[in-house]
């Protein structure tokens, strides 16, 4: 009998071009480094990468050399990691989309400020073309997270980053909380205690020279005294 069926030449078959994308884990790695870099790291070592993530040294180094294969980073061990354009532009987006997701859960969705982080780490990880810029108009364009963080847009532009300090402002000043270093929950959840949140008016009124503590106003009237660590984690603009 003929034979009616035909087989492909076997190169056709390999020819199909495949869509390389990142692993959850090579994305995490990339948006780590990428932070370690914005907080001013002269040197970005598999060390801190792996304080970072709570990861062990030895497994970061074996991601670290993957990520170079994959043109992600440059690593030396003199000069440290650094990533290339092409990982610099997947760690933005990544960032970008964690930050809208923030937005859309707090603005849209009613979820505390000290909820949304764990869960737009979650969504920041959906590969999808249009996603984040369709997010980004829905929301209105937002330039901060409800965290004061810039949000990234699409060319990798941000808004000013907020960098001063709580403990930096002098005795007498009054400043505005523009945004939070320390994005943990329990700290989240111990400033709405204190009922401060993006946009308080904060007045220094006495730093105790014994533990470094602080005596601040809250608005008009209700004082408090905040450690050294809380004064360093909450960034204001006078």
């Amino acid at each position: 009998m003929p034979n009616n069926f035909l087989i492909a030449p076997k190169s056709l078959t390999l020819a199909l071009p495949k869509k390389i994308m990142q692993t959850l884990s090579e994305e995490n790695y990339l948006k780590a480094i990428y932070h370690l870099d914005k907080q001013g790291s002269k040197k970005i070592s598999p060390t801190a990468i792996a304080e970072s993530l709570s990861n062990n040294p030895a497994s970061v180094v074996d991601m670290i050399k993957k990520l170079a294969d994959k043109k992600y980073l440059h690593y030396e061990k003199s000069k440290g990691v650094k990533l290339t354009d092409k990982g610099r532009n997947i760690a933005i987006q990544i960032v970008r989309k964690h930050r809208l997701w923030e937005s859309f859960l707090v603005d849209k969705l009613g979820f505390g400020w000290d909820e949304v982080h764990e869960i737009a780490e979650q969504l920041e990880h959906i590969q999808h073309a249009e996603l984040a810029d369709r997010l980004d108009k829905y929301l209105g364009f937002p330039q901060y997270d409800p965290h004061g963080d810039p949000i990234p847009k699409a060319n990798g532009e941000t808004a000013i980053s907020f960098k001063t300090i709580l403990a930096d402002i002098e005795i007498g000043k009054t400043c505005k909380v523009v945004a939070v270093k320390d994005t943990s929950a329990s700290f989240l959840q111990y400033l709405k205690k204190l009922e401060i949140g993006i946009g308080s008016k904060i007045t220094l009124i006495e730093k105790i020279a014994f533990d470094n503590s602080i005596v601040i106003m809250i608005g008009k009237n209700q004082h408090t005294t905040v450690s050294k660590v809380f004064a360093e984690n909450l960034l204001v603009h006078e």
